[in-house]
């Protein structure tokens, strides 16, 4: 077993070792559900309709930006084929049922941190408040027993550089 590996399986079975793993699970699964896509389509709605220039190109980057980081999502995720935690460690309990059966990277963590990045150029200060919202659907994941640890950073990592290159191209 890899560096890399070794260490994964350590933080994802401390997470849920710790005593209050069952209750911090409840409050993730809630947190979790907003990054999922049916939030996101609806905000969108909401920014468009707003008829504000600024949420307009918000929502015209976010779209061109997901068209992006969906085919990669699944390269990755398909080309990499890395289990989940639940099959790859004994013992180990998922909170919720995956929608598939590779784990890395994290779709919802990638999602999350493409709208965060996006919002803090397009918002400025406001957006920054977007971060902690991505980094707390990244970590609901993992305590959810869904991902790894290092899923979280490869998602963020695929969300935020399509971010960037969408504001930089």
């Amino acid at each position: 077993m890899d560096t890399l590996t070794r260490w994964d399986h350590l933080l994802f079975q401390k997470s849920q070792s710790h005593s209050y793993w069952r209750q911090w699970a409840g409050v993730s699964r809630w947190v979790s559900r907003t990054g999922d896509g049916p939030p996101y389509a609806v905000l969108g709605l909401v920014l468009w309709f707003s008829h504000l220039p600024q949420l307009q190109g918000y929502v015209v980057d976010a779209l061109m930006a997901f068209v992006l980081e969906l085919p990669c999502y699944l390269a990755i995720k398909n080309t990499c084929k890395r289990r989940r935690p639940t099959a790859a460690i004994a013992g180990c309990q998922a909170y919720i049922q995956p929608s598939d059966q590779f784990s890395l990277p994290s779709g919802h963590t990638a999602a999350a941190f493409l709208m965060a990045v996006l919002a803090v150029a397009h918002l400025g200060i406001w957006g920054v408040l977007a971060l902690p919202w991505a980094l707390m659907v990244g970590l609901s994941r993992v305590l959810l027993g869904v991902h790894f640890p290092s899923d979280i950073l490869a998602g963020a990592a695929l969300g935020g550089g399509i971010a960037c290159f969408i504001l930089w191209s």
